[in-house]
């Protein structure tokens, strides 16, 4: 497999390190024409190098800068498949690390409920209005149906709103209470997103991985 790849691991080293200690680097554009350190190649060179030696065409589809001034950044790795990364301001490392690992298994995509767009509320607010109608009832509920299910949609798709997966009972909003601590930002990336797949319970995956 191209991921247990040495030459493959190395050269994601290589980009990762590049991009970590130039700050000028915001994007693909600018990491692929950026030197690579103590080799006189760029790493789009060194990218093309690596199709030419594993016969794969390898390419570098996303990255994301995390930055904190001032307070705590925390990572979680689940096995090769799903890295994140959470600025935290104020707040201890493990908290960080916490956080990271309830991002990894419960999908957030937002922080809070404030960045979840117009859209996106508007065509769940439709597919549920679709629903509610079917059931007949009045349309006094079924106006107070939608919103209850909206409401819920937002809290599943923003951080701040999710049930700590260590904790069922109490949200990450809570928590962060509880330590007087704020998600700055977050980044999750998975292989494969976007890719439909079959998918088993993802988050007893993630909690067994930290009992181990």
């Amino acid at each position: 497999f191209v991921a247990r790849d040495e030459n493959f691991m190395q050269f994601s080293e290589k980009a990762a390190q590049t991009a970590l200690h130039d700050a000028s680097i915001t994007d693909i554009e600018q990491l692929s024409q950026a030197s690579v350190a103590n080799e006189d190649q760029t790493i789009e060179q060194a990218r093309q190098q690596l199709v030419a030696k594993i016969g794969e065409n390898i390419k570098i589809r996303r990255m994301e800068k995390v930055q904190c001034q001032e307070g705590t950044v925390g990572t979680y790795l689940h096995g090769s498949r799903i890295g994140v990364v959470v600025a935290l301001k104020n707040g201890q490392e493990a908290l960080a690390k916490d956080i990271a690992m309830h991002i990894a298994a419960s999908r957030p995509l937002v922080v809070s409920r404030d960045q979840v767009s117009a859209q996106a509320i508007e065509t769940e607010r439709e597919i549920f209005t679709a629903q509610a109608r079917e059931s007949g009832k009045p349309q006094e509920i079924i106006d107070k149906m939608i919103e209850g299910r909206i409401n819920k949609f937002v809290d599943e798709v923003s951080l701040l709103g999710q049930l700590f997966v260590k904790d069922p009972n109490k949200k990450i909003s809570q928590l962060l209470k509880e330590h007087n601590a704020e998600v700055i930002s977050f980044v999750r990336f998975e292989v494969g997103e976007g890719i439909e797949k079959k998918e088993d319970n993802f988050v007893e995956e993630v909690m067994a991985q930290v009992r181990d």
